[in-house]
This record gives C-alpha cells, sequence and structure tokens, in this order.
C-alpha cells in the first residue's frame, strides 16, 4: 500500500525550501504540479507539504503518497493501474472526508492525466492532488489539456542564495555570495564531506538526467555526443551561440552531426532542466528573435564541481546566478537587444518588466559607460538596473539604479 511513511529528514531541514511552498494554496481543486530537475527538492516539498497538512489535523489515512522511484511501485506503469492502487487504498484504510493524494515522478505512468482529472473533479469523493515531474512537457502533452485551466504550476529549482546561507550559517555578503558561485546548490550537497564526494554526487545526477530522462524517455542514439553537447553548453554558458556555431565546433573536432540531432539534444537537456534558454527579444519590436539564444546551467555545480577547468571567469557564473534568481522569482526571461547593442536581461512577470545589466565590477570608467549605455538606449519606463559585486552602493545614473548581486534575492522577494 503506497500510503504515505515519514522518513528521515537531513539536518538541512532547518532552511531547507523555506520559502518554496507559501506560494502552494491548500483547500481548492486545482491540481498542483511541481515540475524541476532531479535531486532539486520536489520530493521534500511535497513531504513538507504533507507534514502541515498532519500538523493541522488532517489525519494520515488521508493522505496517500506516491513515489514512482520507490522499488515497490516499479510495475505501476499506465492509469489503470493508478486507478486499481486508489481503490485498494480506499478500501484498505476507508478515510472519511477529502483525500490529498501526492504523485511524485509521475511521468513514468501512461495517461496519468487521466487520472488526475478524474479525480481532482470528484465531488462526491473530493481529493485535492499534487504531483511532480522531472520534464518541462510534463502538461503540454495531448491529454495535458484534459486539465487546462485546472491547474497551477510550480518550477522548484535548487537552492537560492539566502537559503544557502542559511544552510551553511553565514551572513549574506559579499564573501559569501562568492562561496556561493563557486559551489552547487543541490540541496544533497550540503550533506556531504568533501569535495570529492561532491563532485561524485554531482556527476551521478547528471549521468542519472542523460540515461533515465534522455536517453531512456527519447531513445537518444548517440549517448557521447549528448554528453559532450552538454559540456558545450557549460563552457559557453553566458555566451550567445547558434546550433551552427555547435556544429562548426564538433566539425573542427572531426565529429559530424547535423542541425536537426543538436536541435533535439538540446530540447532534452532543457526538457530535463540541465539547461535553460534565453531567448533574443527586440525591445523596440517587444518580440522574441529566432537564431542565437543563451543557454545557463540549472546548477553552478555542474561547472565547478565537473568542468572547472573551463576558461571562464567568476563574471559568467555571476550572470548564471542573477538568471536562476530571476527565474526562481517568477520572471521570464530574455537577451535584450536594441540598437545593435545587447542588454543582458528583460525579465517579464505580468505586467512588471525590468531590463537588467550584470558585470563583475563597475570600477573602470569603461565598464561604466559599456555597462550602462546600452540601458541608457531604452527610451521606456520600465525599471533599470545594473548588478554587480561592488560592496558599495553605486549612485543612480539617469534612472539606474544598482544592486550589489548578494541583495538581489531580497529584492526580488519585496
Amino acid at each position: 500500500m503506497a500510503r504515505f511513511e515519514p522518513k528521515k529528514v537531513a539536518h538541512i531541514d532547518r532552511n531547507h525550501r523555506h520559502k518554496s511552498n507559501r506560494f502552494i494554496h491548500l483547500g481548492n481543486k486545482l491540481v498542483k504540479v511541481l515540475v524541476g530537475q532531479r535531486r532539486a527538492g520536489k520530493s521534500y516539498i511535497l513531504r513538507q507539504i504533507v507534514s502541515k497538512l498532519i500538523s493541522e489535523g488532517v489525519q494520515s489515512e488521508n493522505i496517500l503518497y506516491i513515489n514512482k522511484e520507490y522499488m515497490e511501485l516499479a510495475t505501476l506503469r499506465s492509469a489503470v493501474e493508478l486507478e486499481e492502487l486508489y481503490k485498494a487504498y480506499r478500501q484498505t484504510l476507508n478515510p472519511t472526508g477529502k483525500v490529498y493524494i501526492f504523485m511524485d515522478e509521475i511521468q513514468y505512468i501512461d495517461e496519468w492525466e487521466r487520472f488526475v482529472n478524474s479525480h481532482s473533479q470528484d465531488f462526491a469523493e473530493p481529493c485535492e492532488l499534487f504531483i511532480s515531474g522531472s520534464n518541462s512537457n510534463l502538461l503540454s502533452g495531448e491529454l495535458a489539456t484534459l486539465l487546462s485551466g485546472r491547474y497551477v504550476e510550480f518550477e522548484v529549482f535548487p537552492f537560492s542564495f539566502p537559503e544557502f546561507c542559511g544552510i551553511t550559517r553565514q551572513e549574506i555578503n559579499a564573501e559569501s555570495y562568492r562561496k556561493f558561485l563557486q559551489s552547487g546548490a543541490l540541496p544533497e550537497l550540503f550533506n556531504l564531506p568533501n569535495e570529492e564526494m561532491k563532485q561524485n554526487y554531482v556527476s551521478s545526477i547528471k549521468d542519472t538526467v542523460m540515461l533515465r530522462d534522455i536517453v531512456g524517455r527519447y531513445n537518444a542514439k548517440d549517448v557521447n555526443l549528448l554528453d559532450d553537447l552538454f559540456v558545450y553548453l557549460v563552457n559557453t554558458a553566458s555566451n550567445l551561440i547558434s546550433i551552427t556555431n555547435i556544429i562548426n565546433f564538433f566539425a573542427s573536432k572531426k565529429r559530424k552531426t547535423n542541425y536537426e540531432t543538436l536541435s533535439s539534444y538540446i530540447n532534452y537537456l532543457e526538457n530535463s532542466f540541465l539547461v535553460h534558454r534565453a531567448a533574443r527579444y527586440s525591445i523596440k519590436g517587444k518580440d522574441t528573435i529566432s537564431g542565437n539564444s543563451k543557454y545557463y546551467l540549472n546548477d553552478l555545480a555542474y561547472r565547478n564541481y565537473l568542468y572547472a577547468g573551463y576558461g571562464y571567469g567568476i563574471g559568467y557564473l555571476l550572470e548564471n546566478a542573477v538568471y536562476l534568481s530571476l527565474r526562481r522569482a517568477g520572471y521570464q526571461v530574455f537577451v535584450g537587444t536594441i540598437k545593435d547593442t545587447e542588454v543582458d536581461f528583460v525579465a517579464i512577470k505580468g505586467e512588471r518588466r525590468m531590463y537588467l545589466q550584470v558585470t563583475l565590477q563597475l570600477t573602470e570608467e569603461q565598464t561604466i559607460e559599456r555597462e550602462y549605455r546600452s540601458l541608457k538606449l531604452i527610451d521606456d519606463n520600465f525599471d533599470k538596473f545594473v548588478v554587480s559585486m561592488d560592496d558599495y552602493k553605486i549612485p543612480t545614473n539617469e534612472g539606474i539604479e544598482h544592486i550589489s548581486a548578494w541583495n538581489f534575492d531580497d529584492f526580488l522577494n519585496e
């Protein structure tokens, strides 16, 4: 029987995901969907919600927790079998009142949407459903249209900088932020005692995502090419690139590939949350531009623990971290273009829009001129910011505000 059983929680629970579930409102018929990379904390958040429900008086027999990664549930593969399990649960435990159903890594159950759609709308036996998955296309298939308008989605990222400081018991300042940029934020890393174990752990996650979430799901044929493509995207993170660039790179290494294969493989890496793509955006025309894009890592651990020997410096890590902060805060993020110049980020959430430049330091006049120039070309009234590692507040320049990088998450949460 797939009943929730409390598990031993790692020592990081003092701050683990301390803000992640505060926006997951309970007590309604919307299906709550958590998506994100493996081991980013989705299961932990689901268990936090279970604990909250129990602490508020919900009986344990009213909670059904199904994790497809448990060995005893390995044979659970279809919506029909899921329905049979649910009926056995009700017959065995005989819950009264609302039932709370939690389904972790649901993408492994064929036609799961039919089960979720049926029980989320069941007024005779009311249910509130919470599901998680490690694929960004979880709700983009034909069957997912059954749930249209009846779900709310949350993307779970690795730890933010404030969470990092809470776990490691450090003050929020420039020194701790540099440590954050040069480490990783996957939750389990904070339970590992040394760098070698952390490196092995990050490598195992990457390999698991590659083999189970990409090769297994999409039947990708060339595993070596997939791995080399990921290394290339790590090495070029925060740079504008095109698929043609990548083809030429592999050609220079005597590796034959083609546009279609590389395009598919990049999509697979995106769908599994290893990387994120920021498309170019015309600030004047207010629409996206096809062609070159930037790619950002879902966690800096991939660069810092697996490919640290590559040449790009902390400035690129900073840009990647700012991108992730914006995404955590719910923004769509693009690379801006205006009058042949680049704006690092155009961040849009609802009616709010921000333009941001990210730079390591603003100590030289030439750097200040370069970073502020593109923002000054924008003639609308949306907010403009420069984010840097300078440890002093830089005065407002023609309406452009300065934010120290280690205060950026708090700024976004205000």
